[in-house]
């Protein structure tokens, strides 16, 4: 009897073009309200190509976003798919120290909750930017109802990345919060990025698929994949980034991203974050802080998750090669 599939987490950052780390010093947080704004279009492209394929997803919207297109957020929920947290405004978590920080997620906590008519519990930072200089975020995130994030990358990298961190679930500090580390593939001692982002973008589609398939055959646990928006659009503005690597990092393949997405959608089984990792998620000690009760419209239906496989222990990891992205 053939093995069931393992289902992965398929997740969605949802940011406009000109807010990425990598094109920050082209484009200033002043100018952003200036910038042609691409987001909602490219977003319901992505919603379009998950119904096709009758899969679902994790959004993780920034708060600027929601605050600008509340319909989107709308739309997100109502195909069923699962809405978290990115922050608000894309600003790395290492540079916003605490009192920030937990300012930060409440106020994109409640513009979500208000404007999706759900419950919030999921989160990742802008740029992976939980590392080993915020061990203090953690505990605020499980403090401000959090039950999960998926933050941190166990590769090295020059925005971003952690090395030693642990490649499967698991809780900070021995904490209320889990976190999901982006997905790797261990190879002669490195990790090599798996998740998405600028590798897929990068890498021909055979070479990401054989690496993923490699990950689930060694470990028999699901991954988590991540997209952008603008990452499916090959119209969105040029602009003039002097950074020669961040412009290849920004602009390389985006005519190819779309295409490459619906054959990873038919290869590879699919569902949103809390169900993929409903396993792990039901042992967060009943964390009152996410408890608050909503109604919504949004349909329980998707892929079985292989949750058993998600309660891997943890596994630490050593430092990995480049990786493009974000």
């Amino acid at each position: 009897m053939t093995a069931p599939a393992v289902v992965s987490a398929l997740t969605v950052d949802v940011e406009d073009y000109f807010q990425v780390q990598a094109l920050a010093d082209t484009v200033p947080r002043a100018a952003w309200e200036d910038m042609p704004r691409r987001v909602e279009k490219n977003t319901e492209r992505l919603l379009a190509a998950f119904d096709r394929a009758g899969v679902h997803a994790t959004f993780f919207v920034l708060g600027w976003v929601a605050e600008r297109h509340p319909a989107l957020i709308r739309r997100i929920v109502a195909g069923g798919h699962e809405l978290a947290s990115h922050g608000h405004g894309h600003e790395r978590v290492d540079r916003l120290g605490p009192a920030g920080f937990r300012a930060d997620i409440r106020r994109t906590r409640r513009r979500l909750e208000d404007t999706g008519g759900v419950a919030v519990v999921g989160y990742r930072a802008p740029t992976f930017s939980l590392n080993a200089a915020t061990p203090w975020a953690f505990a605020i995130l499980a403090e401000e109802g959090h039950r999960y994030s998926s933050s941190v990358y166990p590769v090295q990298h020059d925005l971003y990345g952690t090395p030693g961190a642990p490649r499967f679930p698991y809780r900070p500090d021995a904490g209320l919060l889990w976190e999901i580390p982006m997905t790797t593939l261990r190879t002669l001692g490195r990790n090599l990025p798996c998740s998405g982002g600028g590798w897929f973008r990068v890498l021909p589609y055979p070479a990401f698929r054989l690496a993923l398939r490699r990950f689930h055959q060694a470990h028999a646990a699901p991954g988590v994949f991540y997209t952008h928006p603008w990452e499916i659009d090959p119209g969105q503005p040029r602009l003039a980034v002097r950074n020669r690597l961040s412009r290849f990092r920004h602009y390389v393949n985006l005519s190819r991203t779309a295409g490459r997405l619906e054959r990873l959608l038919e290869d590879f089984a699919w569902d949103r974050m809390d169900r993929v990792f409903a396993g792990v998620l039901g042992e967060d000690g009943g964390n009152p802080a996410s408890r608050r009760q909503f109604t919504t419209s949004a349909a329980a239906g998707g892929r079985t998750p292989a949750s058993a496989s998600a309660g891997r222990p943890a596994d630490a990891a050593s430092g990995g090669p480049g990786h493009t992205g974000r």
